[in-house]
């Protein structure tokens, strides 16, 4: 799967009409051939830009996401509200968009940290190998034989800010985002430890390694400049994937009343709250449900292009 970062860097593309393409425009080339990554970049884009100027909109609207109006519950779409109102009186449409950037904020969160984990633990664990390679990845496959979401249904019900490292950081109205982000970050990066360590076992023994080793380049080096960037492929199609299942896990856990607490808006207990008035009012549970669905599969989407686009056999055909 992996291929030297020499060929790579050095080698040019040349196609039958005599055009050289560098790596980058080939593999930009067959990725916006891939239309459905296109258009789940598309999707992901305008909701990230909804997350980052969640803000720009409220002031613009005039709308604040926690203001409530009790005489004013279960009101129906209209110029002011324009998806109407929920449980609690406040408005849907400007909850959605701050639930979006929180929403969006867990899931990637959570993807960065669990790929930077599963890097440092497949590359030490491939390239030492021996007893180190063996602790590593028996804890890996111990984490993997777990049920995930049964276990993380169990520590979102315990309350982990008793835990002495953690009494200080979860405290405030965040603190179940915080506590969402912990709990993805321990129990989703061992997919990409896997896939880095098999990576970097596939090019240890190859000669511009060997090479590095002889030239008496330290084995940090080694790992940094020679393995990372032909380890890297297979992990960010791997993170576009968890990006997707923590936003979907996130939901499912604040469904339950596990995950993020009210009055913190985000999709997941948006639909929660909508259960009592699913047949009087049933846009506040369609909504939110579909927004998780659209966002979801357009990171699969995206994974899938990206997986065709950064296929090294691929590129040197």
């Amino acid at each position: 799967m992996a291929t030297s970062t020499k060929t790579f860097e050095n080698d040019d593309f040349e196609q039958p009409s005599g055009h050289v393409q560098s790596m980058f425009q080939i593999v930009l080339g067959r990725f916006m051939e891939h239309r459905l990554a296109l258009v789940g970049l598309f999707i992901i884009g305008f909701f990230c830009l909804v997350a980052i100027g969640a803000d720009l909109i409220a002031q613009m609207t005039g709308l604040d996401p926690s203001a409530q109006d009790i005489l004013s519950r279960y009101g129906p779409w209209s110029r002011e509200n324009w998806l109407g109102i929920d449980e609690a009186g406040r408005d849907v449409f400007i909850r959605l968009v701050y639930g979006t950037r929180i929403s969006l904020m867990v899931a990637f969160v959570s993807a960065g940290a669990s790929m930077l984990i599963g890097i440092v633990v497949g590359t030490v664990a491939g390239y030492y190998g021996g007893f180190i390679d063996h602790a590593l990845m028996r804890l890996t496959d111990s984490l993997l034989a777990l049920p995930i979401l049964p276990i993380l249904i169990i520590l979102a019900a315990i309350d982990i800010s008793k835990l002495p490292l953690l009494s200080e950081l979860l405290k405030g109205e965040d603190s179940s985002v915080i506590k969402m982000i912990l709990i993805f970050i321990v129990f989703s990066w061992m997919v990409q430890a896997r896939l880095v360590r098999s990576a970097v076992l596939a090019i240890r023994e190859q000669e511009f390694i060997l090479s590095a080793k002889i030239s008496g380049e330290s084995s940090f080096g080694i790992i940094v400049r020679e393995m990372l960037p032909n380890v890297l492929s297979p992990v960010i199609v791997s993170v576009t994937l968890n990006v997707g299942q923590a936003i979907l896990f996130e939901a499912a856990l604040s469904f339950l009343g596990l995950g993020i607490q009210p009055p913190t808006p985000s999709w997941g207990n948006m639909l929660n709250n909508a259960l009592e008035v699913i047949y009087n009012a049933p846009s506040q549970v369609i909504i939110p449900g579909f927004l998780i669905f659209l966002v979801v599969v357009s990171f699969n989407f995206l994974g899938d292009g990206l997986q065709d686009a950064l296929d090294p056999k691929a590129i040197r055909r």
